[in-house]
């Protein structure tokens, strides 16, 4: 424990008050005047770009490790207090839960903004930290020692980058909200401290939450008992609630990781007669079908022997407020180009085809570049992701980037062939 904690802990319990949880570290976040904004104008190199922006946030205090214990006279001092886990929090955005790409970061860094609050931005979760309190207690009494933070919850969208139509009839390329959202999870810096029943604490305060275990009214409230911990119904209800809560979370995780791994049901598709080749702007590689089962969608030159690996028709088209979403058939394989279900939540996941079926990871938005341009930006309908590639070779891997490609080159051209 700092010093400067255990001093003001001792100040503040000397006055019959619990110590203050320690403050958060790090300057307050400063929103970024630079952000993207909605209505603004972009590029056809944004066509394979995305950007987030918050929906809506919730903040709640919540108490993560807690321990009744109980000081005698002659047993003031510091102790060292192993608590019990009461409530997990894990950082997440949308499927990838892991932070891995630049999409999850800047959303977090947004709601940190927003909020004034430092939040953590990248992957962690609570239940790894360590469940020790070393606290000082001036005065003998019931406390409550716990652990917590403010859990911040809420929803995204994304803005993407689309042809508009204005009002004088005119086209124009601009940021819209995008068709996907999703929702986001994270958490402040935790505090810990120690309080009793008798402590005047702010409301809907952690300090609060962590009272509000202690089951003042209760006999082990008020008699005598040795030093050491104090068996707390209310706090072991609490863990048990919240160990029903991580399970059941855990079985419909698994539940949901199970039926998108289950072969897809093959499909009728209603395609259109165009035929297309997905292509590098201004270059002779575009996107070609695998031939092996377990291979991606690379770039390759067409060639007499490409027997139309390279060759895709859009199916069940739909538009929504300018956006295309469809399916991609392919005519050499018969396949539709899909996020592989066991690697769909992985930054960089390769695009490949499979059996056609009623699957989102087989749907793409389609972002247009103003009427008379033909290049596209293509984002998975199931993981929001942008479709790009890492380099500009023969055989590159055609894979997915949260954020899309910065540099463009998640920019294609749909040319009819």
């Amino acid at each position: 424990m700092l010093a400067a904690t255990v001093s003001a802990a001792a100040a503040l319990t000397t006055m019959g008050l619990a110590a203050q949880p320690a403050a958060a570290q790090g300057a307050t976040p400063v929103a970024d005047a630079s952000a993207v904004q909605a209505g603004q104008p972009c590029t056809a190199a944004d066509l394979g770009k995305r950007h987030p922006f918050i929906k809506s946030t919730e903040v709640t205090p919540t108490i993560t490790h807690f321990k009744g214990w109980y000081v005698t006279e002659g047993t003031t001092g510091s102790h060292s207090v192993s608590t019990n886990t009461q409530t997990s929090i894990s950082v997440s955005v949308g499927l990838n839960g892991n932070i891995q790409g630049s999409f999850g970061t800047e959303a977090l860094g947004m709601v940190g903004a927003s909020l004034g609050l430092n939040v953590q931005v990248n992957y962690s979760s609570t239940s790894s930290v360590s469940d020790t309190v070393n606290w000082n207690f001036f005065q003998p009494g019931y406390y409550g020692v716990y652990k917590g933070t403010k859990k911040v919850t809420g929803t995204y969208g994304s803005l993407n980058c689309n042809r508009i139509q204005q009002s004088d009839g005119s086209w124009a390329l601009k940021w819209i909200e995008g068709a996907d959202t999703g929702s986001y999870t994270t958490y402040t810096t935790l505090e810990e401290g120690a309080v009793r029943c008798e402590d005047k604490v702010p409301a809907n305060s952690i300090m609060a939450k962590a009272k509000g275990l202690l089951d003042c009214g209760s006999p082990a409230a008020t008699a005598k008992h040795p030093a050491g911990p104090v068996p707390s119904a209310k706090a072991d209800q609490a863990k048990h609630d919240a160990d029903n809560a991580a399970t059941a979370a855990k079985a419909a995780q698994s539940m949901k990781t199970t039926q998108a791994a289950k072969p897809a049901t093959r499909a009728a598709l209603n395609c259109q007669p165009a035929v297309y080749k997905i292509d590098v702007p201004g270059k002779p590689l575009n996107w070609s079908a695998p031939l092996l089962a377990n291979d991606g969608i690379r770039l390759r030159e067409s060639t007499f022997f490409s027997a139309h690996l390279d060759n895709w028709r859009l199916c069940n088209v739909t538009e929504r407020n300018g956006v295309i979403e469809a399916s991609l058939w392919n005519w050499g394989n018969g396949g539709c180009a899909t996020i592989p279900a066991n690697i769909a939540n992985q930054e960089q996941a390769y695009l490949t085809t499979a059996t056609c079926g009623e699957d989102d990871l087989q749907r793409f938005y389609i972002y247009r570049d103003v009427p008379g341009s033909t290049k596209i930006g293509l984002q998975n309908k199931y993981t929001g992701s942008m479709m790009g590639h890492d380099r500009y070779a023969d055989g590159e891997l055609i894979r997915q980037y949260s954020s899309g490609r910065q540099d463009g080159t998640g920019t294609y051209t749909l040319t009819q062939v």
